[in-house]
C-alpha cells in the first residue's frame, strides 16, 4: 500500500522538485498539493494522509504552528529554505528536516527515515512480548535516572515540552523526553501508541468505543490515524 502524501508549499518551484523525487519512488503518491495551512485543513479533512512535506516559512501561519494546530496531525517532513527551525522542527517529532534546494539522495534518505518508522509498522509485524512484572525502565527526572516498574505504568501523555507518565496507583512524574522516545521504549513491554499524545498499556484496558479506550476511570482518545491498529489488537485479544 502506498503512502499518501500531501505537500504544502507556497513556492511552485519547491513543489515541483519534491513532485519529481516523488515520482521515483514507488511507495509514495501525491493525494494533494497546497500553498498555505488554510486549503491544507480543508483537503485533510477530506482525505487520508500519511505525511505532509510541509514548508515552515508560508503565508498567515508558519508550518510549525500550523502543525501544532492540528489534533491528529500525520507524519511530518519539513522542508525549508530555513536552517534555524531545525530544533523546534524535531521537538515535534518530525520524521525529518529538509533543506532547500532538496536533492534526490537526500530526500531518498528521509524516506528511508519514514519507512523506519514505527508509526507506519503493520500492526501485525510490531512485536509485543510477554508482560513481566519484574521489568523496568529508567526515565530521567530532574537529574536523576529514576528506576520505574513497567507494571505500575497505566499511560503516559505528551504535555507541553514533557511527557506525562501516570501510574496505577494515580500519581505521576514529567519526563523531559519526547512522547516518541517514551514509546520507543515501552514498545516491547504490552504499550500501544493510540493517539498523538498518548501511549497506554494494554493489559489495562478495561473498556472501548471507536473513539476512546477506558483505563479504569480514565478515558483516553484514539487518534484518527491510530484507529485500525487499536482495533486490530482488540480484535485479536
Amino acid at each position: 500500500m502506498k503512502l499518501r502524501c500531501l505537500l504544502i508549499d507556497d513556492e511552485p518551484p519547491a513543489l515541483k522538485v519534491l513532485q519529481s523525487h516523488i515520482a521515483q519512488m514507488n511507495e509514495l503518491e501525491i493525494v494533494g498539493m497546497c500553498s498555505n495551512a488554510v486549503e491544507a485543513i480543508d483537503l485533510l479533512n477530506r482525505k487520508t494522509v500519511d505525511v505532509m512535506f510541509l514548508d515552515i516559512k508560508m503565508p498567515t501561519i508558519i508550518g510549525t504552528e500550523f502543525l501544532r494546530s492540528l489534533s491528529h496531525p500525520p507524519k511530518v517532513i519539513f522542508v525549508t529554505a530555513y536552517r534555524d527551525y531545525a530544533v523546534e522542527g524535531f521537538e515535534l517529532d518530525a520524521v525529518d528536516y529538509l533543506v532547500k534546494p532538496v536533492s534526490f539522495e537526500r530526500f531518498l534518505k528521509a524516506i528511508n527515515r519514514l519507512n523506519n518508522s514505527s508509526r507506519h509498522q503493520p500492526f501485525a509485524e510490531q512485536k509485543f512480548y510477554k508482560a513481566n512484572p519484574d521489568a523496568f525502565i529508567y526515565l530521567k527526572i530532574d537529574r536523576v535516572r529514576q528506576k520505574i516498574f513497567i507494571n505500575d505504568i497505566l499511560y503516559a501523555e505528551s504535555w507541553r515540552d514533557y511527557v506525562k507518565v501516570v501510574f496505577t496507583n494515580g500519581k505521576h512524574l514529567l519526563v523531559k523526553q519526547t512522547i516518541s522516545a517514551i514509546e520507543n521504549l515501552l514498545s516491547e513491554h504490552m504499550f500501544l501508541r493510540v493517539h498523538r499524545s498518548y501511549i497506554v498499556s494494554l493489559n489495562k484496558i478495561s473498556g472501548y468505543s471507536s473513539t476512546s479506550l477506558q483505563l479504569g476511570s480514565t478515558e483516553i482518545p484514539i487518534g484518527r490515524l491510530y484507529k485500525q491498529n487499536v482495533s486490530l489488537h482488540i480484535e485479536q485479544n
